[in-house]
């Protein structure tokens, strides 16, 4: 997150995907930040304690995200209005986004932004997984790129992981809950572990921090124009110091690029001046790791551009496998490779594209996948990703080429076996080579020129003739059209073209780095000469013998006085070792003193050696000798060249060295084959070390495809009962469902039939009662459980409980009326209670009024003597 000094125009169309953010046109909202903020339905309490300690004039637009019940109310903004006093609106389509607002996304909706407009859009039918998040999130990163802000909070799933990436890419801020505060700790934890997390702090501390390192950004001091050196300076310190540290160079990347990374990781810290975060840097290890880590930008997603990898599957792969025979090995590099992403699409491609041309198995693709970061290199091996790739595969890719496991997909093993995964810096380690496929996608828009020039050579190098270069939607050849024509220009892929490279444009990666850009500042004044410095300097090059200084390798570090005579270039790329620049007649002698001068020390003198010049022999006497002192110089071998006078050509003395000669150099003869002998012995012991660990291996091998044989014996099983157990559960779920049919009519049958009936268990307690009831004995719902002995009644029935024990006993009903003490009389009638199983659990006791039907027949008993006697006496 960069600082701007003027306002910007207003961009006038979208990025285009890929594109560098050092290039990209400002948003219309360039002067606030926006912040997207994620959570699933249970983050309400992580909302509350965000919003609650945030200002009400934060100076910045806030978007939420939550995964919503689709046929849910949404009542999210009431809630959070009482929590902050922003403004709290849900977003509608076409509403312009403004500072110090909170905006709610509605429900069953996708969010997305443009030009700082935000445009709601229906959620695609069907149950394919949503990912409203990462969504939103990706387009507020295209759009408001450095200015966008990025917050996972609480939530199930991994559902804005990719979204953080994206805004990370674009130099924005990233903050994630701390999950061990967090209710729900899945999206945080997955957030932390991609490495994707600027500020990890409790979902209350996340608005101050990032208010407090925003506003650092806006009123930080301006770096003015006499500064810019001081800058400079700083910036080449930071590049040494990751030099050391990681052994790479960043010297040749785009200098708006290292600023911008270096400045937001500065940002965070608070610091004001470069000088003073390289100088945090000298004393904290672990910041230039995540410095490091910063400036590799491992930002990649699978199928990156979907139309530039459908033209590679329907017009590059077809050319290339026309091209094939059975049985071929297609070779790809895929340089830059982050997590491993885009090596994966690649072999995907490739099978669909064998496919597409009815050659399954028949040709093979072998891909090299490389990248500067370890752990990246780790974590591709592994070939595991969230859940929220399904946003970037199809559901049939996912089906074919992913095994879906707890958290997220793993690909599947076919597809591992084709990549192969190392560590290597493309501008410093060597190139593979013979190759059919190359892809360097979004690496190039980071490098300077120079790199730029160096590396496009060495791609045509590395393609074998008719190769694929695949490049980032953003990148393109140049000014080496002669190396590489275009297959489909708008898809960024091209053809290695049969046009001539010239050496000088060939530039092999080398471990030695560039040199930091010098420092502007005045010429210091010339030294004052010095007569015997010039004297010693003289008497070097007039007097002194034709010498040369080397290491052990035999690279030549020095040399002195003329050496054309006994040295020649080699051909070819320049090489400065001196066995490959010795002259006929000169080499056998250095191959068989030196390396004895260097193990053995001293010197050794070998006079009349004959060394071919250009048209004629020169006898000269070469001298070896090891350098013990001084320090700097120990471990090296000084070569001293000297021409034998032609009145010494025919010396006795020459002759007799003749013999000598010979003596030494069958001594050297012999040493070197008992040598090889003993080479020859230790390496069959080698051999017979690596036969047995190989071996071992494959014990260890077979041992492991065993158990990986019982793990996927014992994974069907527990699936298929798995199956089994759903099945029960839909079974039992349809028995639960009947229950409580059954249930609800019987409740509506006692209900309708206005009596008054109890239900007894096996030991006399209540189990259930309808509602008429409760006008014979005093029972409330609380009662079920309780002897029905023990409940007050109105009936004047003291031996209901003995009844009801005998009809328990004797499993015959019985039947009789009973008064009340209010004058009323019941029927009363105890029968067992039979279950399905015919299973006595109890009885079941029918209270029925019959006050009428006694009274009528107490009055017609009473009425009955009077009128017989009437009718006598008639």
């Amino acid at each position: 997150m960069t600082r701007r000094t003027h306002t910007e125009p207003a961009a006038t169309s979208r990025p285009q995907s890929g594109t560098s953010p050092d290039t990209a046109p400002p948003s219309p909202t360039d002067h606030f930040p926006v912040v997207g903020i994620g959570t699933s339905a249970g983050g309400l309490e992580a909302l509350e304690q965000l919003f609650g300690n945030a200002p009400s004039d934060t100076g910045m637009a806030f978007v939420v995200v939550q995964h919503l019940d689709p046929t849910h109310e949404g009542m999210l903004p009431e809630l959070l209005q009482r929590a902050t006093g922003m403004k709290v609106i849900q977003a509608a389509d076409g509403l312009h986004v403004e500072r110090d607002h909170v905006y709610v996304i509605p429900p069953n909706k996708d969010l997305s932004i443009l030009r700082g407009v935000l445009q709601v859009i229906d959620a695609p039918p069907g149950r394919a997984p949503r990912l409203p998040i990462d969504t939103f999130m990706r387009a507020l990163a295209d759009d408001q790129r450095e200015r966008s802000v990025g917050v996972v909070l609480s939530g199930m799933g991994s559902d804005g992981t990719l979204g953080l990436r994206a805004i990370k890419a674009m130099a924005g801020l990233t903050l994630v809950q701390d999950p061990r505060n967090a209710k729900f700790d899945s999206m945080p934890r997955h957030a932390i572990d991609s490495g994707m997390a600027d500020i990890v702090a409790p979902a209350g501390e996340l608005v101050p921090r990032l208010v407090e390192t925003v506003r650092h950004i806006q009123h930080r001091r301006p770096q003015t124009s006499p500064e810019a050196p001081s800058r400079e300076s700083a910036l080449d310190k930071i590049i040494l110091l990751l030099r050391s540290r990681s052994g790479q160079d960043f010297s040749l990347y785009k200098r708006n690029t290292l600023y911008r990374r270096v400045e937001r990781r500065m940002h965070l810290h608070q610091f004001g001046h470069l000088a003073d975060y390289a100088h945090y840097l000298r004393e904290n290890p672990h910041e230039l790791d995540l410095l490091f880590k910063e400036l590799l930008i491992g930002v990649t997603n699978f199928f990156r551009d979907p139309a530039a990898w459908t033209s590679l599957r329907q017009q590059a792969l077809p050319e290339l496998l026309a091209q094939c025979q059975d049985g071929d090995v297609m070779r790809a590099w895929v340089v830059a490779c982050s997590t491993g992403e885009e090596a994966y699409s690649l072999a995907m491609t490739f099978r669909e594209a064998l496919d597409d041309a009815k050659r399954a198995g028949r040709v093979t693709l072998q891909i090299f996948a490389t990248d500067l970061d370890p752990d990246a290199i780790d974590r591709a091996r592994h070939g595991f990703y969230p859940a929220n790739i399904a946003a970037d595969v199809t559901p049939e890719r996912l089906a074919r080429f992913f095994v879906e496991e707890p958290g997220g997909y793993r690909v599947r093993k076919e597809i591992r076996e084709m990549v192969v995964f190392a560590p290597h810096n493309v501008t410093m380690d060597p190139p593979f080579t013979k190759l059919d496929i190359l892809t360097c996608r979004n690496l190039l828009i980071y490098l300077g020129p120079e790199l730029q020039a160096k590396l496009m050579p060495l791609f045509h190098f590395s393609l074998n003739p008719g190769g694929v270069l695949f490049l980032g939607s953003a990148e393109a050849i140049r000014r080496y059209s002669d190396l590489f024509t275009p297959i489909d220009n708008k898809a960024r892929l091209f053809r290695r073209s049969n046009g001539s490279l010239r050496a000088v444009d060939l530039d092999f990666p080398s471990k030695k780095p560039a040199a930091v850009r010098a420092q502007a500042g005045p010429r210091p004044p010339a030294p004052v000469a010095n007569l015997q410095g010039l004297a010693d300097k003289l008497l070097l090059q007039r007097f002194a013998p034709a010498a040369v200084l080397v290491n052990g390798e035999g690279d030549i570090l020095y040399i002195n006085g003329r050496t054309g005579k006994y040295l020649e270039p080699a051909a070819g790329k320049a090489n400065w070792n001196v066995f490959a620049m010795a002259r006929e007649g000169l080499h056998h002698e250095l191959m068989v003193c030196l390396p004895r001068v260097l193990r053995d020390g001293g010197t050794i003198v070998r006079p009349g050696v004959d060394v071919d010049t250009n048209g004629g022999t020169q006898r000269i006497d070469l001298t070896v000798h090891r350098i013990d002192s001084p320090l700097p110089l120990r471990g090296m071998a000084m070569i001293v060249f000297q021409d034998v006078p032609p009145a010494r050509a025919g010396d006795g003395a020459v002759a007799a060295s003749g013999g000598q000669r010979v003596e030494e150099l069958e001594a050297a003869l012999k040493r070197a084959h008992e040598e090889l002998q003993a080479a020859r012995e230790e390496m069959q012991t080698r051999e017979e070390e690596l036969r047995s660990a190989n071996e071992e291996l494959q014990s260890t091998n077979e041992e492991l495809q065993s158990t990986n044989e019982e793990l996927t014996t014992s994974k069907e099983e527990t699936q298929s009962l798995n199956e089994e157990l759903q099945t029960l559960n839909n079974e039992l779920q349809s028995k639960l469902d009947e229950l409580s049919l059954a249930s609800d009519d019987m409740k509506n049958l006692l209900n309708s039939t206005e009596m008054a009936i109890v239900f007894l268990d096996g030991a006399l307690q209540v189990r259930r009662f309808t509602p008429p009831l409760t006008r014979l004995f005093k029972l409330i719902p609380s009662d079920v459980g309780r002897p029905l002995s023990d409940v007050v009644t109105d009936l004047d029935y003291p031996k209901l409980h003995q009844d009801a024990q005998e009809v328990l006993r004797t499993l015959v009903f019985m039947e009789k009326q009973v008064p009340s003490r209010d004058g009323r009389w019941f029927q009363v009638k105890i029968v067992p209670y039979r279950t399905a199983d015919n299973v006595i659990d109890g009885v079941v006791i029918t209270f029925i009024d019959v006050t009428a039907a006694k009274n009528r027949e107490t009055a017609a008993r009473r009425a009955g003597p009077g009128d017989k006697g009437h009718a006598t006496g008639s």
